[in-house]
Formats: structure tokens, sequence, C-alpha cells
């Protein structure tokens, strides 16, 4: 979830422990997204002196929501080849629990750089720097990991990069790093959850940890669509989603998972 420092998202960090509270989680990771490196994508990212203010932020609602809502700090952070560098020294200036990975084709400066009019190869690509961000050790979760078919909607079709995805996801599994189940995806142009079913299938073959998210870039999207995304991963064969604290990943069963929520909801 994110904060009005991202200059694309409303409600404070309390306004979303209090969603939280009501819809039956019992904390919350704030990751808004990192100050720019290199001069990336400034327009939708906390600019690099308000960094102090974020991390004040979330404090502000950690002590507000104490033994209430679990609220933490963390961030999403950009990545494209070249970054890391400007990552590592940011990720040292606060205390994490959990750092997000993401790989946005959408932005302008990442299509003017990879974006040959090929959009074939765009997808693979996508994939590949997706790959190279697990590999760099600074992430613990690769966020809405297939962003890419919204781009070109019309054109995604798994099965014509099969070879780079199976690739992508064997070099994922090999770093160790999670990956997301973005329900934000039911939004977006190709309205299915990000990555789709047939990802998910490959991911669980391969054993990598799932962490689910909402992407909230308003309170009312805290735990958005849980219920059917959990129910979607255990008909794929997951047994647990995944969350991080302290940078360590934590399990949850997704029965237990699915039990809070509908408790919540038969409340309601």
């Amino acid at each position: 979830m994110h904060t009005p420092l991202c200059k694309h998202a409303q409600g404070e960090p309390e306004a979303y422990a209090a969603v939280a509270a009501e819809r039956g989680l019992a904390g919350i990771i704030v990751t808004c997204h990192n100050p720019p490196v290199d001069g990336w994508s400034p327009g939708v990212r906390m600019a690099d002196n308000q960094f102090d203010s974020y991390v004040q932020m979330v404090e502000r609602a950690c002590q507000a929501w104490e033994g209430r809502v679990d609220v933490r700090l963390g961030m999403e952070c950009d990545f494209v080849p070249g970054m890391e560098a400007g990552l590592e020294r940011q990720l040292q200036r606060a205390e994490f629990n959990h750092i997000l990975g993401s790989v946005h084709p959408q932005i302008a400066q990442y299509r003017e750089r990879f974006f040959t009019g090929d959009t074939l190869a765009f997808q693979r690509t996508y994939f590949e720097h997706l790959a190279m961000a697990a590999e760099t050790g600074l992430f613990d979760t690769l966020a809405h990991p297939d962003l890419v078919k919204n781009e070109f909607p019309q054109e995604w079709q798994v099965e014509r990069i099969a070879d780079t995805l199976a690739e992508s996801l064997d070099r994922i599994a090999a770093a160790g790093t999670a990956m997301e189940l973005n329900t934000s995806g039911l939004q977006k142009k190709l309205p299915e959850m990000n990555p789709g079913r047939s990802i998910l299938v490959e991911m669980q073959a391969r054993g990598i940890p799932v962490v689910l998210g909402a992407d909230a870039h308003v309170p009312a999207r805290v735990a958005a669509d849980y219920v059917p995304a959990l129910q979607l991963l255990k008909e794929l064969g997951f047994t647990h989603v995944n969350f991080f604290l302290n940078r360590q990943r934590q399990e949850v069963a997704i029965e237990d998972a699915l039990a809070s929520l509908q408790v919540i909801g038969e409340k309601a």
C-alpha cells in the first residue's frame, strides 16, 4: 500500500490501518514508491528529501495503532539494470520490513529505453529484468510480476514467450525471491490478477513463495479481493501465503488466512 508522497495515492497510513482492522488483517506493511534513482520517473514517487517524512509517517501510524494493527515500514523499489548501487544505498537508510522490487513497463523512461516497436521482444525484456531483479538480492518480493501484459493486452499470449518465462522463473526460484499475487490487476486493461493463472501454475511447480498484495492506493483497496485470490492459490496447489517482517519470510496457512477474512466478512 502507498501514501500521498508518491503523488498518485490518497490517504494517510492510519486510514489504511483502520480498513485493515475491519477486514481481519493482523498488520500492514506500507510499501510506498522509493525516491528516484538516477532520475527515474520522479513524477510517481516520493522525492529524496521526503524520505525521512515517509519513515516518520509510518512510525506515527505504528504508534497510533499499537496493539490493534501492526504497522510496519517497507518500500517498493523500481529496478532496471544499472540501479543496483543507488538502490543499495537507499535500503541502508532505514530498518525496513519488506522490500518489493518492481519493473514498471508503462513508465515513459522504460519504454524509451527498452521498447523498439517489437511487442514480443518488449515482453521478453521485461521478464529478463524480473530475473535480474531477483538475482541482485536486493528485494524480498517481485511485485505484480506480469505487469507487461497490460501494455499491449491484445498481444499477450503466454505461450509465445513460454521459453523466456520458464528461464526467468527458474532464475527467480534459484535466487529464493518471493513473487506477489497482486489483486489490483483485476482493475487493469487486461482484467486478471498479476500474475495470471498460467504463471501461478509455473510458480507453484518451482516452489516460489507467494506474497499477497492489493497494491492499495486508497484505503478502501486494503485486502481487496483477497478471498478469491486465496481460493485461486488453494485451487492451484499452494498451501501457504507469505509476508516479511524484518526482511525475513513468514508463512501463513491459506486456510487460516481465509478463516480470518471470512469471519470478518460474516460480521460485516
